[in-house]
């Protein structure tokens, strides 16, 4: 089981210093946290794509090849790739590209995105988010595993003897990961398609959670990719931790209260209790994390949640070292105890050109010289 963070890149105002971070403080600061997941021994650091403040994150690729150049074994991802606005041409590309850079060490997890204005800004209209996730994710595929595409669709320019450029890294193109909190439509392009499904989880009740995880798995094994208990699933968390509990529920209060994305809401005790927010000692992670199996069964990538709401770096620092001295080893040891033999690990790069026979040079020659057409 793969063991995780993701950002949001979100620049908030520190409330007990009433300080805001710039973006080149709070970019630099993702950079940290990144190589930090990393000497902690977690095994995926994984960042959004926004468009719009308080967020930096509009080019992950950039941000994650930056990244790449400066770890060794930590597997890069996004925790959101706007499969609906942005071009699938140009994720093909960006994706592939990283993929090379990072020795394989990617996966992205598409998703809708939840800010409304973003569509107009892209030329979309947010009313077709469904259908834009269904044609651009099915074109993105295409152009992945097609050395040459013709193709027509609704939203966007056909394309005819179009070849990608570069194609995927020993020919295997990254997993993929289909990120919803809500529309079941999503859970069923992921079973459809035999990719991974990822449940935010943040937000909403287990109830909730167990029954996209549950639609998903039902699909999964409908399209006839293995049991419903094989299907790849990933989850979100968010925790805050300090060796004494009250002292983590009484330094976190203030952050709860005003965060930008539930504050001004339900008490810090109220989420706690109706959501998976886990704000305690690392003992009470582990255990309100091994709880989640309970309803979604085994699963192969838990990614949490630790460094939004204006939480300065030094306090997310001191998190990644409780989550990868007292909290990852004990959950590692603990679902590997439970998992069912026929279940798989999560999708790698490594793995993934295992299963296709091989790695294969991809390299697509031209028949003739792009600039002059003179044949080779």
């Amino acid at each position: 089981m793969q063991f995780g963070i993701f950002t949001v890149s979100d620049i908030t105002q520190d409330p007990t210093t009433g300080r805001t971070p710039t973006e080149a403080e709070r970019i630099q600061a993702v950079l940290t946290i990144a190589r930090k997941a990393e000497e902690v021994g977690l095994d995926v650091f994984a960042l959004g794509e926004h468009h719009n403040p308080p967020f930096f994150s509009s080019s992950p690729t950039t941000t994650l090849a930056w990244i790449a150049a400066k770890t060794e074994k930590i597997q890069l991802s996004t925790s959101t790739t706007l499969i609906t606005t942005n071009d699938p041409v140009k994720i093909a590309e960006d994706y592939a590209m990283l993929q090379h850079l990072a020795g394989g060490r990617v996966d992205l997890m598409m998703g809708r995105g939840n800010t409304g204005p973003v569509y107009p800004w892209f030329g979309q209209d947010i009313r077709n988010g469904i259908e834009l996730a269904v044609e651009n994710y099915a074109l993105l595929r295409r152009l992945w595993t097609e050395d040459v595409v013709d193709w027509e669709g609704r939203f966007r320019t056909p394309l005819q003897g179009f070849t990608s450029t570069p194609r995927p890294l020993d020919g295997v193109p990254p997993f993929v990961w289909h990120g919803s909190i809500r529309s079941p439509q999503i859970a069923e392009q992921a079973a459809y398609y035999g990719d991974g499904f990822f449940h935010n989880h943040i937000f909403w009740p287990p109830e909730h959670t167990q029954r996209m995880v549950e639609f998903y798995r039902r699909r999964y094994e409908h399209y006839g990719h293995g049991a419903a208990d094989q299907a790849i699933v990933g989850l979100g968390g968010q925790v805050f931790m300090r060796k004494n509990s009250q002292d983590a529920v009484n330094e976190f209060r203030p952050y709860f209260d005003v965060a930008p994305v539930y504050g001004h809401g339900p008490s810090l005790e109220e989420f706690t209790e109706q959501t998976p927010l886990t704000v305690g000692s690392p003992q009470q992670v582990i255990e309100r994390t091994l709880g989640f199996r309970d309803y979604v069964g085994d699963y192969q990538r838990q990614l949490f949640l630790i460094d939004h709401a204006g939480l300065p770096l030094k306090t997310v620092l001191e998190q990644l070292d409780l989550l990868g001295e007292e909290v990852v080893p004990v959950l590692r040891k603990e679902f590997a105890a439970l998992k069912p033999a026929h279940v798989p690990d999560a999708p790698t790069h490594a793995s993934r050109v295992a299963a296709a026979g091989g790695p294969k040079d991809a390299t697509v020659h031209a028949p003739a010289d792009s600039v002059t057409g003179q044949a080779r």
